[in-house]
């Protein structure tokens, strides 16, 4: 039976969509009602650990999980995935102190390192190579949407309702998917029991909240030369040579490295990590430059990111259609290169920059970005047999994950210190050099309430250093973006193959 013929493949992939649009909304969403919740539970100190936890527990998730669906199946561990971030949501809502939220934001990103990267695997597995790249790109505009849609919507239930049901409206929609997937997705792939890599799955894990904590913390709650910083770096290498050591004896190791010996995943690897570097610089900066320069409003930031993400939702359907056509490295190069030229014209901004440029910017930068969502995926998994495709999956999306935590590390420092520079220039010669907390947070000093108690000459001098910083920012951005380049001439030129039948089919009840 064709997956397009089954009556059942909508309310799978319904329940695929609900998934994917939970978690990814979930920090977006607490990153809008941050403010308030640190204003009710206090512990403005360690406000900072909600978002880690919640990204160390999704990031060391992603492969452990990822391997076990390959043993196990699909089905049991996005279920438990559902399960875990929805029980994590209800305790993040009556969570009565910062401590405890943080504890909860762990469970849920438990949870999501189950959800998304099966999520993916069972889109392969259900559909033909040829329907890939579209259903690609509807799961890429729930990604666009919810970055966009989140905060809005965060800011509304907090400011009307209670920010307790930021994490509650999770119910309704994961109840949905637990119903659909448990209800509709019938595995008929058999899999064989293997041991378990206990030892590979807790060394990197360690490894991984070793590495997270050093970077969010450097520079912010330590120097980077103290004890605790230092002993974290130290405890990410132990841990991350004990897991490869570790790897290489398992019989069955959480991350096979034999999928590195293949062409095609190790530079799609490659090419995800350099592409999460470059790509979360501008979701990042850009509603920073549109709130702080040009004195937008909360919303006004987050709409801007519309036609980025409308861009990405487009080329990833192109890149996919084009993948059958003229292969898969020739694709890259050409939205790469796309890519490149976005990122050079970001870092042209300056405080008069027109709105329709930097819309325009956003649309190149976001049909540069959105053929890697799909092609990237499809090229990792193209000499795969269904047994990896699970690891596969989780393994480049843990890299694209580990991108953008390093990326919003180092390029927040860059911002930070081209900022602080240029405002001490600034009130050079005053007799009074700039001091303020804006070297630290520039969104919090520009803010509309603070905007209108700044005195018009140091608003000016502020909004021209804000906007100096950030569009060096993106030069300084260019570096993983011709990375990216370099690496996808790695690709081989494989064409996605194209079938009338999917490789795993969906039984009826």
């Amino acid at each position: 039976m064709k997956a397009e013929d089954n009556k059942n493949i909508g309310f799978v992939v319904a329940g695929l969509l609900l998934a994917i649009l939970m978690s990814s909304m979930d920090n977006t969403i607490v990153a809008t009602a941050m403010g308030t919740i640190v204003s009710d539970l206090g512990g403005l100190d360690k406000f900072i650990w909600v978002t880690s936890a919640y990204m160390v527990a999704e990031m060391a998730g992603m492969p452990i999980f990822g391997k076990l669906s390959d043993m196990y199946g699909r089905k049991r561990f996005f279920i438990f995935g559902i399960v875990l971030f929805l029980i994590g949501s209800i305790l993040c809502g009556t969570a009565q102190s910062i401590e405890q939220l943080s504890i909860y934001r762990a469970i849920q990103g438990i949870g999501g390192g189950a959800l998304i990267p099966i999520t993916f695997t069972i889109l392969f597995d259900i559909f033909p190579p040829e329907k890939r790249g579209k259903m690609t790109g509807l799961f890429g505009a729930v990604f666009g949407l919810s970055s966009v849609f989140g905060p809005l919507l965060g800011a509304y239930i907090t400011d009307y309702i209670s920010w307790h049901w930021i994490f509650y409206i999770n119910l309704p929609l994961g109840l949905l998917s637990f119903f659909f997937i448990l209800k509709y997705y019938k595995e008929s792939l058999e899999h064989a029991k293997q041991k378990i890599d206990w030892l590979g799955a807790f060394t990197l894990v360690g490894a991984v909240v070793c590495l997270m904590f050093a970077l969010e913390l450097g520079g912010n709650e330590y120097d980077w030369n103290s004890v605790t910083i230092i002993g974290l770096f130290v405890g990410f290498v132990i841990l991350f040579i004990s897991f490869l050591i570790a790897e290489k004896k398992a019989s069955d190791p959480v991350i096979s490295f034999t999928m590195f010996q293949d062409r095609l995943f190790r530079s799609s690897t490659l090419v995800g990590l350099f592409y999460g570097i470059a790509f979360i610089v501008a979701s990042i900066y850009i509603p920073i430059y549109v709130q702080g320069v040009t004195g937008g409003t909360a919303t006004n930031s987050g709409l801007i990111l519309l036609p980025m993400m409308l861009g990405v939702v487009v080329s990833s359907q192109l890149g996919a259609m084009f993948a059958s056509r003229i292969g898969y490295r020739n694709v890259m190069l050409v939205f790469a290169s796309i890519f490149i030229v976005g990122i050079f014209l970001l870092g042209t901004l300056t405080v008069d920059t027109p709105k329709f440029y930097l819309t325009l910017y956003m649309i190149i930068v976001g049909l540069g970005t959105g053929a890697s969502f799909s092609v990237l995926s499809m090229a990792a998994i193209h000499h795969m047999d269904t047994r990896q495709r699970g690891s596969a999956n989780s393994t480049i999306s843990f890299v694209r994950q580990l991108g953008m935590t390093i990326g919003i590390t180092i390029y927040g420092i860059i911002q930070r210190n081209l900022f602080s520079d240029k405002m001490n220039s600034s009130f050079e010669g005053t007799g009074q050099p700039f001091q303020g907390n804006a070297s630290n947070d520039p969104r919090a000093l520009l803010s509309p309430e603070a905007r209108a108690a700044i005195p018009e000459p140091i608003l000016e001098k502020i909004t021209d250093a804000l906007s100096s910083s950030i569009a060096q920012t993106f030069m300084w951005a260019l570096a993983p973006a011709i990375l990216v380049i370099i690496f996808t001439f790695m690709l081989t030129n494989d064409r996605l193959e194209m079938s009338s039948k999917p490789e795993q089919e969906l039984q009826p009840e």
